[in-house]
C-alpha cells in the first residue's frame, strides 16, 4: 500500500465555537487537537492562529507556543503556518516565518471569496516567497484559479521557490473554483506540464471535503487534506466531534484506494523534507 501524506487544518480563520465547540481556538486547545489528529493518522497540520476574541491573528508569540507544543506532543509532525490573508494585515502575514515552520501556504494570487477579495498582490507574493526562502521553509502553493500554476512558475522562473513545490487545488469556495470532478483533471495535467517535478494535493470545502479525497486518492496524489478548518460536519444533520472524527474518515478513504497514511519519516521523504534533529 502506497503511503499519502494525511494533512489536517485544524482551525483556519473561519469558524468559531458558536459554529463548533469541537474547532480549537486557544493554544492548549490546538496542541491537543493536533495530538488527537496526530494519532488518527495525520502527519501534517496546517495552522492558523486566533487571538482572544477568536479573530484571525499573525501573532508571532502565538504560533511560537503552538509550534512547540506540537513538536513536542507529535514527533516528526510536519508544522505548516498560514500565511493567508483573511482578517490579516497584509503587512504581517509573514510575521512567523522566523520561527522556521517546515512549511506555509502561499497563495500565487488573487481571488474572489463570497464576502471579500482575497488579494495577493505580486509584490506581497513575492516578499512572502523570499522569506519562505530565507528561512528555509517549504512553500505550499495555494491553487484558487488555472492563473496561479503559471504565477507558481514565474516564481520559480525568479529563482524565489525550488521547482519542487508542493501544491493545492482549492475545490468548493463559492466565487472562486467549483467542486468539479474534471476541473481536477484541468489543474492537474496544466501542473504537470508546467511543473512535472511538484507534488500535489487538493482540498474540498464543506460538504465536498470527502469526495475532493477520493477524486485525489484516485489519481494517485501524494497528499489528501482534512480537518476543521474546510468542514465542520460530518454528514448535514451532526457536526464533527473533532478534527481525530475527520482524520480517521481520511484514512478509511485511503484504504479503499489501496494507500495508507505516511509516516513522518515517509511524510517528510514524500515531500521532500528533511528530517528533524533530535
Amino acid at each position: 500500500m502506497r503511503p499519502v501524506v494525511i494533512a489536517v487544518a485544524i482551525t483556519g480563520s473561519v469558524p468559531r465555537k458558536k459554529d463548533t465547540p469541537a474547532i480549537p481556538v486557544t493554544v492548549e486547545e490546538q496542541i491537543a487537537s493536533t495530538r488527537e489528529a496526530f494519532e488518527a493518522g495525520a502527519t501534517l497540520v496546517h495552522l492558523h492562529v486566533r487571538d482572544d476574541a477568536e479573530n484571525s491573528s499573525s501573532d508571532p508569540e502565538q504560533f511560537r507556543r503552538v509550534l512547540e507544543g506540537i513538536r513536542r506532543e507529535c514527533p516528526g509532525m510536519i508544522v505548516q503556518f498560514s500565511t493567508g490573508g483573511r482578517g490579516r494585515d497584509q503587512n504581517a502575514r509573514g510575521a512567523a516565518l522566523s520561527l522556521k515552520p517546515d512549511m506555509a501556504s502561499l497563495a500565487t494570487g488573487s481571488v474572489n471569496f463570497p464576502s471579500i477579495i482575497y488579494e495577493n498582490a505580486p509584490a506581497l507574493v513575492e516578499d512572502l516567497a523570499a522569506k519562505m526562502q530565507q528561512y528555509r521553509v517549504l512553500p505550499e502553493i495555494e491553487i484558487f484559479d488555472l492563473s496561479h500554476i503559471h504565477a507558481t512558475q514565474r516564481l520559480v522562473e525568479m529563482g524565489l521557490i525550488n521547482e519542487r513545490p508542493h501544491v493545492q487545488f482549492v475545490l468548493g469556495i463559492k466565487n472562486a473554483l467549483p467542486a468539479r470532478e474534471h476541473l481536477v483533471d484541468l489543474l492537474l495535467g496544466e501542473l504537470k506540464r508546467v511543473l512535472p517535478k511538484a507534488t500535489w494535493t487538493a482540498a474540498g470545502i464543506g460538504r465536498h471535503q470527502a469526495e475532493v479525497i477520493e477524486w485525489v486518492l484516485a489519481r494517485q496524489g501524494d497528499a489528501v487534506r482534512t480537518g476543521l478548518e474546510d468542514n465542520i460536519r460530518i454528514s448535514r444533520d451532526r457536526l464533527a466531534q473533532s478534527n481525530a472524527e475527520l482524520v480517521r474518515l481520511a484514512v478509511e478513504a485511503c484504504a479503499r484506494h489501496d494507500a495508507r497514511p505516511a509516516d513522518p519519516i515517509e511524510a517528510r521523504v514524500l515531500l521532500g523534507l528533511a528530517p528533524l534533529l533530535a
